[in-house]
C-alpha cells in the first residue's frame, strides 16, 4: 500500500494544495505517526510489536504500560521551555501541542492481563504541568478529548494510532482559543481562513493493522471506517498571504486528519503546516521548518509545536527510538535552535 506523502518543507493550506491532496491523502493510508525504526523493519516477521485487544482494537506494544521516566520528562521540558524563550526573542509565541496515548481513552480493550500503571496514568499530566510551571502555553488535549468521548464520538480509531476527525477537530478549537488569548489580533484579513468542505467516508485497513499484522490477521481485525472532509467549492485560489500560524509536527496534524484546516477555519487566517512520520522525531521537525527559507522569510507570530505523550520521554539522542538521521544531543540541537533564530 502507498502512504500518504510527508512534508519537509512547510505547506500553505489553501485550496491548491487540498487539491493535491484529495489525490495524495484521502484515497490512501497516511504514514504512521509514531514508528520507531526497529518496529518498521520488523513489520513483515513479528507482529508482536502490536498489542492486538478486544472487539479488534490495536495498539502499538513499544512502549511501556507501566514505567515512567520522570526526570527525562523533565530534561525535555526545560529543552522546550529554552526555546519558547528563543522564540519569543525571535518574535515568535509558541504553543506546544502533546497529544495524549490511545491507551488512557481504551484501556478497557487492552488484551487480557495487561493494564496501565498508575504511573502511566498520570504521565500526561505530569507532562502538561511541567510545561504549565516552566511557563509554557500548551492546551490540555487529555480533557479536550475525553469530553469528546464522553460526548459519545470515537477519538481515536480502532487499528489505527490516529485520531478521528472529531478529536481534530475539538482539539484544533482549543488550540485556537489559546492562541487568540496569547495574540488576540492575528495578522492579516478576516475571511482568509479555510472553508471546511462536506465530509466523505472511506473503508481501509489502520495502519497498525496494515503495516503490523499478517493477511490472516488483518482479515479477523478488518477494515475501520475513516472520515475526511472534501474541498470547499467556494475556497479561492488565489490567497498567498502568509500565515500568522505556523504548526510543525507529526503525521496526527497533517490535512488527511483535519486538524490544520479546522484551525485555520476557527481562526480565519491562513495556516501553514509541516510533518513527517513520527520516528523522525519532534525534535528534528521543528528544526527543519526553522532552518527553512518559508521561516527566514515569513515568520509567524505562533508556531504550534505537535509532539505526542509516549515519545515525550524520548530527547533529541535518543538512539534506537528516532530514525538515524534524527540523532543529535541536546547541545546541538540548541545550537542549531539558536543559529536558526538568529541569536
Amino acid at each position: 500500500m502507498t502512504h500518504a506523502r510527508s512534508s519537509a518543507r512547510p505547506s500553505r493550506l489553501r485550496p491548491l494544495l487540498l487539491a493535491a491532496l484529495c489525490g495524495a491523502l484521502c484515497a490512501t493510508a497516511p504514514a504512521i505517526a509514531q514508528t520507531p525504526p526497529a518496529a518498521a523493519g520488523a513489520a513483515n516477521q513479528d507482529s508482536s510489536i502490536v498489542l492486538i485487544g478486544k472487539d479488534g482494537w490495536l495498539f502499538p506494544a513499544w512502549g511501556s504500560l507501566t514505567d515512567v521516566d520522570a526526570p527525562a520528562i523533565a530534561r525535555n521540558t526545560q529543552l522546550i521551555a529554552q526555546a519558547r524563550t528563543a522564540l519569543a526573542a525571535a518574535g515568535v509565541k509558541l504553543e506546544v501541542l502533546v497529544l495524549p496515548d490511545k491507551a488512557l481513552f481504551y484501556e478497557d480493550k487492552l488484551p487480557d492481563g495487561k493494564r496501565l500503571g498508575e504511573a502511566v496514568r498520570g504521565r500526561y499530566a505530569l507532562v502538561h504541568d511541567g510545561l504549565e510551571t516552566s511557563g509554557v502555553p500548551s492546551v490540555d488535549a487529555l480533557q479536550v478529548l475525553r469530553q469528546v468521548k464522553q460526548g459519545g464520538q470515537e477519538v481515536f480509531y480502532r487499528s489505527d494510532q490516529h485520531w478521528t476527525q472529531p478529536a481534530a477537530d475539538a482539539v484544533a478549537s482549543a488550540v485556537a482559543a489559546q492562541i487568540r488569548q496569547q495574540v488576540p489580533s492575528l495578522a492579516g484579513e478576516a475571511g482568509t481562513g479555510m472553508a471546511l468542505g462536506s465530509e466523505i467516508k472511506e473503508r481501509r485497513f489502520g495502519d497498525l493493522a496494515e503495516l503490523f499484522l499478517t493477511e490472516e490477521q488483518r482479515r479477523s481485525i478488518g477494515r475501520d471506517t475513516f472520515t475526511v472532509r472534501r474541498q470547499a467549492e467556494q475556497q479561492s485560489l488565489l490567497d498567498d498571504a502568509p500565515a500568522p500560524v505556523h504548526v510543525t509536527g507529526h503525521s496526527m496534524v497533517q490535512p488527511y486528519f483535519g486538524f490544520p484546516q479546522k484551525l485555520s477555519n476557527v481562526l480565519d487566517r491562513p495556516v501553514s503546516v509541516n510533518w513527517k512520520p513520527g520516528n523522525v522525531g519532534h525534535w528534528v521537525m521543528l528544526l527543519e521548518y526553522l532552518e527553512s527559507p518559508e521561516f527566514r522569510a515569513h515568520k509567524p507570530q505562533v508556531l504550534v509545536w505537535q509532539m505526542f505523550e509516549p515519545s515525550y520521554v524520548q530527547g533529541p539522542d535518543a538512539r534506537g527510538q528516532w530514525d538515524n538521521a534524527s540523532i543529535m544531543t541536546p547541545q546541538q540541537w540548541t545550537a542549531r535552535l539558536n543559529k536558526a533564530l538568529g541569536q
